[in-house]
């Protein structure tokens, strides 16, 4: 498997980047220690959204929904069908790909990640009269890179699944790490001092937590270079959709409580890594012992190469380029990103 991964140390303020069901900020134990978490779907949904926003040249245009009658109506009618022709085969659409929601028909039961050309190219063949299975089969997906990298599962229809070329780990803190609480009020600013009940209009908690976390993502570059994937674009196309991706990881923040905790932030060090052949490899044991008290940017970048020279000395794994990222090198994003997309087929 030809590789690209990225090994990501980055600092957090207080923050809740990634909550539970019940609002807190999530967790894990780890070497039999409770560390900060954040689950690898919150950062893979912040990647995309941030490389759809900020790079609309690498065409992340997917969307994820269980609303398909708005979309697949305006297709149907950009194609000349009757507004009640329309409307049903819409319907054989969302049934093919999907099943309609029992309780609100204008949804289906299951979120479907689409992308805007696979609409289009599905409604145009089902109103030229081919069957909405065929149709739907038929599509290709090129205008949608995110759909390669992140992967799509349709449980009505495994064929139309997607393996995501791109891999995720949840990332975890270098060290032992506690929630703590936030006490806040909200000043009721009409009433007087004569008032009896003066003060604070609303009181409350809220959970938050600090840490350095090391984050992992890679990204299968045989597979993305499959015509399933995005094996019909050319080598210069795959490498900015790559270079879309890599900036995206890096620099995307998750946007829970952005405007009472902003937490936004730059990776403290990245081990960037180009291999010819392997298998995905986190770096996460470094820290399976803390390597100091606390958050140390320092401490927990020379537990992590140390820790990664150890591995490529007992088991042989061989790399074709090791750039890195920090604020004290020399090396820019632009040739940190430069270097790894070089080795993109």
């Amino acid at each position: 498997m030809k590789l690209i991964e990225l090994h990501i140390l980055q600092s957090f303020p207080v923050s809740c980047l990634n909550r539970d069901d019940v609002g807190s900020p999530k967790s894990a134990v780890f070497g039999g220690l409770t560390r900060a978490r954040l689950s690898s779907q919150c950062l893979k949904r912040a990647a995309r959204t941030f490389a759809r926003d900020e790079y609309p040249e690498a065409q992340f245009n997917g969307v994820r929904s269980r609303r398909l009658v708005e979309p697949f109506t305006a297709a149907f009618l950009k194609a000349g069908l009757s507004a009640e022709e329309a409307a049903k085969k819409t319907d054989e659409v969302r049934e093919a790909l999907s099943k309609i929601d029992g309780k609100n028909k204008q949804l289906v039961t299951t979120a479907v990640f689409l992308s805007p050309s696979e609409i289009e190219q599905i409604a145009t063949a089902v109103a030229s009269g081919t069957e909405p299975k065929k149709a739907v089969k038929k599509a290709n997906r090129l205008d949608s890179a995110d759909i390669a990298l992140f992967g799509r599962m349709i449980a009505n229809d495994a064929s139309l699944n997607v393996e995501a070329a791109a891999l995720f780990g949840h990332a975890l803190s270098t060290h032992e790490s506690a929630n703590d609480i936030d006490f806040y009020s909200a000043v009721e600013e009409r009433k007087t001092d004569a008032d009896e009940d003066s003060g604070a209009g609303m009181i409350g908690t809220l959970e938050f937590t600090s840490a350095l976390y090391y984050r992992y993502a890679g990204l299968n570059l045989d597979l993305l270079a499959k015509e399933t994937h995005l094996g019909g674009m050319t080598p210069e196309q795959r490498r900015a959709v790559v270079a879309a991706f890599l900036r995206s990881v890096l620099l995307a923040v998750p946007g829970a409580r952005k405007a009472s905790m902003n937490a936004a932030t730059r990776p403290g060090y990245v081990l960037g890594i180009a291999k010819e052949q392997g298998q995905p490899l986190q770096l996460v044991n470094a820290f399976l012992k803390p390597p100091a008290k606390g958050a140390n940017l320092e401490a927990a970048r020379d537990a992590l190469t140390a820790h990664h020279a150890n591995l490529k000395r007992v088991w042989g794994f061989q790399t074709k380029a090791e750039p890195e990222l920090s604020e004290t090198g020399t090396t820019t994003l632009d040739e940190f990103i430069a270097t790894l997309t070089a080795y993109v087929p």
